[in-house]
Order: C-alpha cells, then structure tokens, then sequence
C-alpha cells in the first residue's frame, strides 16, 4: 500500500486577515500566484492518490453464484469445492504426522519438501504465486508433479493477508515451511523492490497470521549462507558474524533472522532458519549457474567464469537436494512448539539457526569439467574479473551444529548429483518433446 505525503507550502500567508492594497504590489500578486499555484498542485496530488488508492485498494470482483471465492489474477478462491480440496490436500494419513503449509511450493527446494512430506503422509498444502522471475512453465511443470503426488499448490501471494488466515481458518496447521521468497543475488541490482516486498513484507505478513493463529503453527523458513556476506572466517559457523552483507538479498535475508527473533521474542512463535549454500540438482532453479552452464554449452556458446584479482577461481559449497530436503524435513521434526495462542506469549520457544551445506566448497572451475564430462562437449571458457554485484568468493559451510541437533549429514558429492542434473535436463528439454534445449 502506497502512503501519499501532502506538503503545504502555505505557511508565509498570515494567519489573521489584514488589508493589503494588492493591486500596486508585484510581490502580492506572486504570492497570490504561489499561493494558487500550491493549491492547484496539492489538489492534483490528492486526486492522484484517490485514483490509485481505487485502483491499489479496491477488493477483487467475486465470482458469479459464490461470494465467498475471491479473484487473485488469473487465479480463484474460496468456496465450498476449494476448501474440500485445501482439506484433502492437508490431511494427515500417518500417526503423530504433520500438518504443513508450504511456501513457494512450486519453486525448487519447496517441490521437493513437499513432494517428501506427502511420501511419508504427512498433510501437505502449498501456495505459491507463480511469478515469472524465471520461466513460469518450469514451476508449472512442477505443479503438474506435485498434483500427482496428492498436494494441491494454492496460487495466491504471502502478502495475501486475506488468503493466508483464511488457509489457517480451513486447516489448523501444525507448521510451516516457508520457502517463498525473491531469489537471486545480482537480479537485486534490476529490481530491488521485489526483494523487499517478498523476503521482508511477505515473510512479515506470514508471521502476523501464524502468531495470531490458535494453535499457532511451528515455522521452519528458508533464510541464506548469502547473511555471512564479507566474512573472511571459513568455514562459516551459525556463530559467525553477519552484519556485513554483500548483496541486497542478503540484506533482506539477514532483516529476516532479526525479523524471526522479534516474532520469537514477543508472540512465542517456535522459528527455524535454515541457511543454504547453493542447492543445486533435478527441477532446479535456471538462473542458477549450473543450470545455465549446461545450457549455454550445449548452445555453443561461451560461459562467463569469474576470478579474483589474484586469479583465484570463485568456490561454491555446492549442496545437492536431496541433502537440503533431509535438512528441513528434519528441522520440521525436531521444532518445538509455539508457546502463544491469539497472538499473546505464554512462555519461550525455540529459536533456531542451523547451516545447511556440503561442507565439500568446490572451484567453479571443476563444475565446469564435470559438466564438459557429463555432457561430452567442450565448454568455451570465458575467465573474467569478479563484478561488484553482490557476489562473494568463497563459501564453505561448518554444518556440526546441524549434525548435533538435526542428524544432518550430507551424502551426495558434485559429480554424482551433476549426473542426476544432468539426466533430468536432458529429458526435460528433451527435442522429442514440447521442450527443446535452448
């Protein structure tokens, strides 16, 4: 919601009347003129923000027969069939299983938790908003898979304040796993709004209907290793100073922990951050490098690799997926409960942070060989000077706390989830189907 800020500049006329002979002065005709002037301009202002106010503010048109369903975009709400739908969906078929709400269900990591939540029969529902960040049929791909596993992905935004309780109002979650968020380090550059809205305000939004929620849920969110920014320490440890973020992504990340511990602190919601270090394998994200590396070598064309000043290559501890959902599906296990109810505090909860890493940092260099082996075709290798985009060198995880506290352990190395990549891209774009690499 947009704010309009008026600004008087009346402030020189007198505030008692006078009598003036305005008719031989020319500072009194221009400040009649000023005067006119402001309130021309102040008026215009007003009716402006009136017209987006309607336009911003006005409720969605409901559907024929139903006014209980809502219009969101090309997407509908509500109504008796939704709800049977969001229930079945959110139905628990195991003893002692979970209830889950899952953001940005259709994205990467969320398809995969979701998809192992529902395996295990737990109660999974997901929302996610589509957005069209990387290509859109990618994420309804995933959908698609996802309605087969038995979980229906509710499109609808987080900062759908509106949508959200009413989820809550439907199925009396037991936790969330809040993966919807704007991706991305240098797309923060293009469009830094969108890192705002959807990692501050939207993660802000989910909070305020969870700790008004009876019971309130546990939440697990998707936080970032981008919050360890400059930190030259490696590898990094949950104790690690974070205050120097390098990008706006990270920022945002970062505002969410501190964000976390606000909500913890005063409405006893039970929160667990989980920062990753680049996921990466089947039905992954495209603007990952990885994933555009396979790409452009096999379009034949070069691919950027970036290096220090001193020629040191950028490192990544690159995390395969699977490992990421034991990771969450173990955090979602181990969460405490939320000690509030309406809103009120009736005792501490958790607060957590865990990495979630390979603990394995490998040179991008050596992503591309593997690539080059798995694909059977020469890269044409681009070195280039690292750019100010938010990007850092290094990244290596210390994961002992997640081991202590969640058994996480890692198992898959470069080589072998690259291979499971690369088979999935292979068939996804596929040139037999609908899909063509390229």
């Amino acid at each position: 919601m947009s704010q309009l800020k008026t600004i008087s500049h009346l402030d020189n006329i007198p505030s008692t009347p006078g009598k003036f002979k305005m008719d031989k002065s020319p500072y009194i005709h221009r400040l009649r003129w000023h005067s006119w002037l402001c309130r021309v301009g102040l008026w215009s202002v007003v009716f402006i923000g009136f017209i987006l106010i309607f336009f911003l503010r006005s409720p969605p048109a409901p559907s024929a027969g139903d006014p209980a369903r809502r219009i969101l975009g090309n997407a509908v709400w509500g109504g008796p069939a939704w709800e049977k739908r969001v229930r079945s969906s959110a139905r628990v078929r195991r003893n002692h299983g979970l209830s889950v709400l899952v953001t940005g269900a259709a994205g990467f990591v969320g398809t995969h938790v979701s998809t192992a939540l529902k395996l295990r029969g737990d109660g999974v529902l997901g929302i996610d908003n589509f957005n069209d960040y990387y290509e859109v049929s990618l994420k309804r791909a995933r959908q698609t898979l996802l309605d087969r596993s038995g979980v229906f992905v509710v499109e609808g935004d987080v900062n759908d304040s509106a949508l959200l309780r009413k989820l809550f109002d439907v199925v009396p979650f037991t936790h969330v796993m809040h993966l919807a968020a704007q991706a991305g380090v240098r797309y923060a550059m293009q469009n830094p709004g969108s890192y705002v809205h959807s990692n501050i305000a939207g993660f802000v939004s989910l909070l305020e209907v969870c700790k008004s929620a009876n019971p309130q849920p546990a939440i697990v969110w998707a936080s970032s290793s981008s919050v360890y920014g400059l930190n030259s320490k490696v590898p990094f440890s949950e104790k690690d100073r974070t205050d120097q973020p390098a990008s706006l992504y990270a920022a945002t990340k970062k505002a969410g922990e501190e964000i976390a511990h606000t909500y913890n602190h005063i409405y006893g919601l039970s929160i667990t951050g989980l920062r990753f270090f680049t996921v990466y394998g089947p039905w992954g994200r495209p603007d990952m490098a990885y994933f555009f590396f396979t790409k452009d070598i096999l379009r034949g064309k070069s691919i950027s690799i970036f290096e220090g000043p001193g020629h040191e290559t950028v490192a990544r501890d690159f995390t395969y997926i699977d490992d990421i959902v034991k990771g969450c599906v173990a955090a979602l296990d181990t969460a405490g409960k939320s000690t509030g109810s309406g809103g009120k505090k009736k005792g501490s909860a958790p607060l957590r942070v865990f990495n979630l890493g390979n603990t394995s940092p490998v040179p991008v260099t050596e992503l591309v060989s593997i690539l080059e082996r798995l694909l059977k075709v020469k890269a044409k290798r681009s070195m280039q000077k690292m750019p100010r985009n938010g990007d850092v060198m290094f990244t290596h995880a210390n994961i002992s706390l997640a081991q202590r506290e969640l058994g996480y352990q890692p198992t898959t190395d470069l080589q072998t989830g690259l291979k499971k990549f690369v088979r999935w891209y292979l068939g996804y774009y596929s040139n037999s189907g609908k899909k063509r690499i390229g």
